[in-house]
């Protein structure tokens, strides 16, 4: 799997830039279009890269300050069916799918930890589902709730910041995640006192026994070990980009249920309710952090060599071979 560089390059850096790209072993397709670009001005240069190398490439052009004076595109190609693309995948240590980039993973988590209306109106909605989940008793909108709720992205951006140090993202993540939810359950709790005005909805349909939905305000020490696998499981699908196992952990933690039922107990005003709900919610969140955290430590300091390493037991990479078409021959 190679990764494709668009670089806006001025002209005093594009000689070395060149360079830079032409000797990497891990490199291909280097084109050159001086004096293409007009806003930044200089040159646009393109080039396909390992995956595996991607990262390490792009650190090297920091390092040459284009990222501060010109532009820096990376996008991944639907597909590369070339050979030297086959030749360059076997050439990088370990396997493209487990490849990172750490200054996606920096970049992720600052859009995770940006407050945007939409962030607020999934998370609305994902409460009203998890309230809605609890007066019915329904496991199936329990799951729902939990894939429409967006926290994830703000408490990943926590273990992100903690692991880089980067203390004001810290402070952005955990004031998106206090706010975002408080906003939320005060506007379900507001919806379900006025609900509760019409007695169609009171306080024994909370107190009632739930058999589907009562875990998601009873915490124990297995709702903290499910938090911990999910944050784990979480920041590595961030890291390595595998969007698909993210709704997984949606729907692992109770974070959004648990808000849910808060949400209730407030507009009924069941006080035990509420307790249950808040301690539930803060192991949920407190188990992904600290999972989150230790994974992208350990993932900072010792992934490379275990990817690498892991080539030993699998067995190296052989260049795929790349289709050729069988020419029709027939005489005239």
């Amino acid at each position: 799997m190679l990764v494709h560089f668009r670089l806006t390059v001025p002209d005093d850096l594009s000689d070395r830039v060149r360079d830079l790209l032409v000797e990497g072993e891990c490199i291909t397709n280097v084109t050159v279009e001086s004096g293409i670009c007009v806003d930044p001005e200089g040159d646009l240069i393109e080039c396909d890269v390992a995956r595996e190398k991607a990262g390490t490439v792009l650190h090297q052009l920091n390092e040459l300050g284009l990222d501060d004076r010109g532009g820096i595109v990376i996008t991944s190609p639907l597909s590369t069916p070339f050979a030297e693309a086959s030749r360059l995948e076997a050439l990088a240590p370990g396997h493209p799918d487990d490849a990172v980039i750490w200054e996606s993973v920096e970049a992720k988590a600052d859009d995770g930890a940006q407050p945007t209306v939409s962030y607020l109106v999934f998370l609305v909605l994902a409460v009203i589902l998890a309230a809605i989940a609890v007066v019915t008793d329904s496991a199936i909108l329990v799951v729902g709730a939990m894939v429409v709720g967006p926290e994830f992205s703000a408490v990943a951006a926590v273990s992100v910041g903690i692991v880089f140090a980067r203390w004001g993202l810290v402070g952005r993540s955990l004031q998106l995640l206090v706010l975002s939810f408080a906003f939320a359950v005060a506007v379900v709790a507001v919806l379900a006192w006025l609900v509760g005005l019409t007695s169609a909805l009171d306080g024994e349909m909370l107190t009632q026994p739930r058999p589907n939905t009562g875990f998601i305000w009873h915490p124990d020490m297995w709702s903290f070990i499910v938090a911990l696998v999910a944050g784990a499981a979480g920041v590595l699908a961030l890291a390595i980009e595998k969007t698909a196992t993210m709704v997984g952990v949606f729907i692992s933690v109770t974070t959004v249920p648990a808000a849910g039922n808060l949400a209730l107990g407030i507009g009924l005003w069941q006080p035990s309710e509420i307790l249950g709900s808040l301690e539930q919610l803060g192991v949920n969140i407190a188990g992904m952090v600290v999972a989150g955290v230790v994974v992208l430590a350990v993932m900072r300091t010792s992934w490379t060599w275990v990817t690498t390493q892991s080539e030993r037991l699998f067995g190296r990479r052989a260049p795929r071979r790349v289709f050729q078409p069988q020419r029709e021959t027939g005489s005239r």
